[in-house]
């Protein structure tokens, strides 16, 4: 069954998505929203379930108005406590971000993007987005918050990791990777998650263990 608040957050993207409409080219789709679009169909007693919903930001792809703060505002959101996070009706939150890649300067978290859409509370910026790849970002999202957030990690997170690799043909899924690692843009954020999802998947929680030893065999 299909709990209310999955309901509502679909409903606020959906929102998101009309308010930022103008841009629509330069949008991903990416987190639990994306895993259910895609692996809904696998065959799980967990239904899908999220609070919220991630977008992800081609800088280069903006069109030139209205401003990402404009349509976000004029669409009924309003700036969170979090670069990057906008607050929908019903205090659902989207959280705009923007490949680190693709962010030019430096910064701590905010996106760095071009005019009229530069600002603080625009979008954040987040490594593991160069590729439009789900297992990539989930998995690279799951390691940080291991090794940075233990407090933030989640069952849910590496449950939708087994979606995708049960509704993704195994071997197209490795084509996928190994093309994304021969790219500039994204070789980096592929090996991330590749020794991470090797790792995760290698490791059991509390167990100390040679975890590349275990893999190999």
């Amino acid at each position: 069954m299909i709990s209310q608040e999955y309901v509502k957050a679909r409903s606020v993207l959906l929102d998101a998505l009309d308010g930022l409409g103008p841009h629509r080219d330069a949008l991903v789709l990416v987190g639990a929203q994306a895993v259910y679009l895609h692996a809904n169909q696998a065959d799980f007693a967990t239904a899908p379930t999220t609070t919220d919903a991630d977008l992800a930001l081609v800088p280069g792809r903006l069109a030139d108005e209205p401003s990402i703060i404009d349509a976000m505002s004029a669409a009924g959101f309003a700036p969170g406590r979090q670069p990057g996070s906008w607050i929908g009706p019903g205090d659902i939150t989207v959280d705009l971000m923007a490949p680190e890649a693709l962010c030019g300067q430096k910064g701590r978290r905010s996106a760095r993007l071009q005019p009229p859409h530069e600002g603080k509370a625009t979008a954040r910026r987040t490594f593991g987005l160069e590729p439009a790849a789900l297992v990539v970002s989930k998995v690279v999202k799951i390691a940080e918050r291991r090794d940075q957030q233990s407090h933030r990690l989640k069952p849910k997170d590496g449950l939708d990791v087994l979606r995708l690799l049960r509704a993704v043909d195994t071997a197209s899924l490795a084509g996928r990777l190994v093309s994304i690692a021969s790219h500039q843009l994204s070789s980096t954020a592929a090996a991330s998650a590749t020794n991470g999802l090797r790792e995760l998947a290698g490791q059991r929680p509390g167990r100390d263990q040679d975890v590349d030893g275990v893999a190999g065999q």
